[in-house]
C-alpha cells in the first residue's frame, strides 16, 4: 500500500493507458509514424507491464527496469520489469544461467564468449573490442 501512496504519479499513469481507448492509442502512435492511419493498425496485447516491489522497512519500494528472480536452487527463474523485451534478453538469460547454474556456468564459458563476444568483458577497458561489436551491429543492421 505504501508504494502505491508514494508512486500515485506513476499508477496515474498506468490506469490512464490502460483506460485508453483505440483513437487514443494510434494517435500516440502518430509521435512516431506521423502519417499513421486508424485502419492500417490492428492493436494486440504484446505484454504486461510488471513493476517490481521489493520489500522496505514497513511497506514497499518501487523499482524500475528488468530484474531476474530466481528459487535460491535454481530451479526456477523468472524475469520481471517494466522492460523484460529484446533489449534486456540477451543479459537477463544470462543471468539466468549463471544463478541457475553455478556449478556448469564455466565449462559454457567458451560457446557463451562465441555467441556473445563481450560475456565476461568490461567493454569501457576494452574500447577495441566495443569498436569492433559496433561496427559489427551497424553492418548486420544496415545502419553503415
Amino acid at each position: 500500500a505504501a508504494v502505491g501512496v508514494t508512486s500515485w504519479g506513476l499508477i496515474k499513469y498506468l490506469v490512464l493507458e490502460l483506460a485508453k481507448t483505440r483513437k487514443a492509442k494510434v494517435n500516440n502512435l502518430r509521435e512516431f509514424a506521423p502519417l499513421a492511419q486508424d485502419d492500417d493498425w490492428e492493436l494486440i496485447t504484446a505484454g504486461q507491464r510488471v513493476q517490481v516491489v521489493r520489500k522496505k522497512g514497513h511497506g514497499g519500494a518501487l523499482e524500475f527496469g528488468t530484474t531476474v528472480v530466481s528459487a535460491a536452487d535454481g530451479s526456477i527463474a523468472g524475469l520481471l520489469g517494466a522492460s523484460p523485451g529484446a533489449s534486456t534478453a540477451v543479459s537477463a538469460m544470462l543471468d539466468v544461467l549463471e544463478r541457475c547454474f553455478p556449478s556448469r556456468i564455466g565449462t559454457w564459458e567458451s560457446k557463451l564468449k562465441d555467441l556473445v563476444p563481450s560475456y565476461g568483458v568490461d567493454l569501457s577497458d576494452n574500447p577495441s573490442l566495443l569498436e569492433d561489436l559496433r561496427l559489427y551491429t551497424n553492418r548486420t543492421l544496415g545502419l553503415d
